[in-house]
């Protein structure tokens, strides 16, 4: 799959630094897809939609990144009101700003947790303070399940849009010989695929029992500018409250992650870390 062009990219506002941080982060990459932008503001009772504040806003994003933008005030909860608006505006993309930790014990509550999992569409997550002008390393980390391979294309046309190198990062149990190799051959093929679209690409294999902790401090020792992995809708029972790889790579990642959703398939019976 790829990232639709002239989409709309959806980002939700609550004047943090960190929301505000995620309106400049979307300006490139708004540009390269030919994108617009929207703004949402979510308010909790009548006298606080913040209209003015919202429409100044709308109109500095405009001016600073050059494209067209739009805002909207909504009342509800944040989390449950940007996926709602993001299926009824046919947003092609979410970016936000992550100021709090994500809260496992809360999860029957709306929550990024909630938001991440449930979203229509990519999502990517900024908690780092510094605000990112390019990109020139994109992680890839890789397991063995079909979800994984489809974030090869998006890694690939990100990696066009910015001139970036693709970096491999294959994720194994360290008592699993078997699936070690087979993902070795496989992180082989992958990058023999990505180097024949003329871009840079290196693979790394680590054994490890805490793929979030690898992922997150691979990512760091590297310079990544973005991390790309796959959603899992799906959760298990220890999942639902404890949380998958995916949740906690986005509540420790001081780097931006893109959350990808994968196709439906009939058959969810195959072995996936949500990477």
């Amino acid at each position: 799959m790829k990232l639709k062009e002239r989409g709309i990219i959806l980002i939700p506002i609550d004047f943090t630094e960190q929301s505000l941080i995620a309106i400049k982060q979307s300006y490139n990459l708004a540009k390269y897809t030919h994108s617009r932008i929207v703004l949402l503001y979510c308010y909790e009772k009548r006298g606080m939609e913040r209209f003015e504040e919202m429409k100044e806003l709308a109109k500095q994003t405009e001016k600073e990144s050059g494209l067209p933008t739009d805002f909207m005030t909504v009342k509800g909860n944040v989390y449950e009101e940007t996926n709602n608006v993001a299926k009824e505006i046919g947003a092609t993309l979410i970016m936000v700003g992550l100021e709090s930790h994500i809260e496992f014990k809360d999860i029957f509550k709306p929550s990024a947790f909630s938001m991440v999992r449930k979203a229509p569409c990519p999502v990517i997550t900024i908690r780092g303070k510094e605000n990112r002008d390019g990109c020139e390393n994109i992680l890839l980390p890789l397991d063995l399940s079909p979800e994984s391979r489809e974030k090869v294309d998006v890694a690939i046309q990100f990696a066009k849009y910015y001139n970036a190198s693709i970096r491999l990062l294959a994720l194994f149990s360290p008592d699993d010989e078997g699936y070690e190799n087979q993902l070795l051959a496989y992180s082989h093929q992958v990058k023999q695929f990505i180097k024949s679209k003329g871009i840079p690409c290196s693979n790394k294999s680590i054994g490890t029992s805490d793929i979030p902790k690898t992922v997150v401090e691979y990512a760091n020792k590297i310079e990544a500018d973005l991390i790309i992995i796959m959603n899992k809708p799906d959760l298990s029972l220890k999942e639902f409250f404890s949380g998958t790889d995916v949740q906690k790579i986005v509540d420790i990642s001081n780097i931006p992650v893109m959350i990808i959703n994968p196709m439906k398939r009939e058959s969810l019976a195959h072995f996936s870390s949500g990477i």
